[in-house]
């Protein structure tokens, strides 16, 4: 499995995620108001947010979220925690500008990523902070199952509480 494929529908695009794209992915993560209820609210600063780049990176899985038909950069979202043996990945790390709020780019991006992951595995898990309410009801909207809790370290940040939902190939 391929953790970094081009992906696209008729409205977005998810594209590899490169070292040069920072400044452009930075300028939609300095929002404020995207972090507000994650359980990191201080990504919008630099320095925080230059972590997150790095984990990204890292990860070999991370995507921008672009709009297909203006090319702008919406936003950011990743694979990660692929275990072959069990036929399982973690989506997560999404965020997307708030001028795309509403618009039904998230459960695009979620259905762009579950497709290409169904065709080599069987479970998709992710992790929502626990007070992200926006991000549990996005969830749950998109056939996510609550199935726990547990503390998440997200790369490079102290551990937090997180739900952890799962949707099934079946």
């Amino acid at each position: 499995m391929n953790l970094q494929p081009y992906l696209n529908n008729d409205t977005i695009e998810l594209v590899p995620l490169k070292e040069e794209d920072f400044d452009v992915l930075y300028a939609v993560a300095s929002d404020p108001l995207i972090w507000e209820q994650h359980p990191n609210p201080d990504r919008y600063k630099e320095e925080v947010f230059r972590n997150y780049f790095k984990g990204a990176m890292e990860s070999g899985g991370a995507f921008l979220t672009k709009d297909l038909k203006t090319g702008e950069v919406i936003g950011c979202t990743r694979f990660y925690d692929h275990l072959p043996e069990q036929k399982e990945i973690k989506i997560g790390y999404t965020f997307i500008s708030r001028a795309y709020w509403g618009k039904k780019i998230n459960p695009q991006v979620k259905k762009l990523l579950l497709d290409y992951a169904f065709q080599y595995l069987d479970r998709v898990i992710f992790h929502v902070g626990a007070l992200n309410i926006r991000s549990q009801k996005a969830m749950e909207r998109i056939g996510g199952v609550k199935i726990g809790e547990e503390e998440v370290t997200y790369y490079g940040e102290k551990p937090m509480v997180n739900f952890v939902y799962e949707i099934r190939k079946e």
